[in-house]
């Protein structure tokens, strides 16, 4: 079997420091950096130009040092779909956000600077979304989920399967949701199967199903 071709990824920060040093980590973890950039419209101007399996996003950056990044990402996500976006911020940004979810979960990451303290994690989180996987921190997922609640949301899953399926919108595997609820590997597959009956999913391969059920979810809170 030939050899995995390196994932190609643009990166915009506008912190020179914080750039270099995510080229690096990255460029020693075998991914190609194709562009490092520091405002939003050059990252636009990147991703058309070099055409990379995903970008890895600061959301406040030149040229008005707000929210330029999350919405050169917006821009990105409507011309790109299979981009793979990961936003690496200090904010949460629900506004704009809700509307890159609405675009599609798919490929979409959402980390905060201050809470990714594995390296090998954020890597993961990149490897997952550059494969249309998600890859959310938990307190994104609970702004959003807080932005678009109504009283009778996701009203045919009980308690612990809205647990497991919100732990499944910030990317967890399995194994991950069982860690995290404290309960079996197989209590999370029949939580997981229930969800999918319940959501109506088809029945496609097993990734797919999961990044739809998390569209379900939020289209549901919506």
């Amino acid at each position: 079997m030939p050899p995995t071709a390196p994932l190609r990824i643009v990166v915009a920060e506008d912190a020179a420091v914080v750039r270099e040093g995510l080229v690096q980590l990255l460029r020693d973890r075998g991914m190609d950096v194709v562009a490092a950039v520091g405002d939003a419209d050059a990252l636009v101007a990147a991703v058309e130009e070099q055409r990379p399996d995903a970008v890895v996003a600061d959301i406040r950056m030149p040229p008005t040092h707000r929210d330029d990044g999350l919405r050169a990402a917006l821009k990105l996500r409507e011309r790109h779909p299979d981009l793979g976006v990961l936003l690496f911020s200090q904010y949460v940004e629900t506004r704009y956000a809700d509307r890159l979810a609405a675009v599609g979960l798919a490929g979409l990451g959402y980390l905060l600077k201050e809470r990714v303290v594995d390296i090998d994690e954020f890597v993961a989180a990149l490897h997952r979304v550059a494969g249309g996987g998600t890859a959310l921190d938990p307190e994104v997922v609970s702004q959003l989920l807080a932005a678009r609640r109504t009283a009778e949301a996701l009203s045919p899953l009980t308690g612990r399967e809205r647990e497991v399926l919100s732990a499944m919108a910030e990317g967890r595997t399995n194994a991950g949701i069982a860690d995290a609820l404290g309960v079996s590997r197989r209590a999370v597959e029949k939580h997981t199967a229930a969800i999918f009956d319940k959501l109506g999913l088809p029945r496609t391969d097993a990734q797919h199903r999961r990044v739809l059920a998390v569209l379900h979810y939020l289209d549901r809170l919506g």
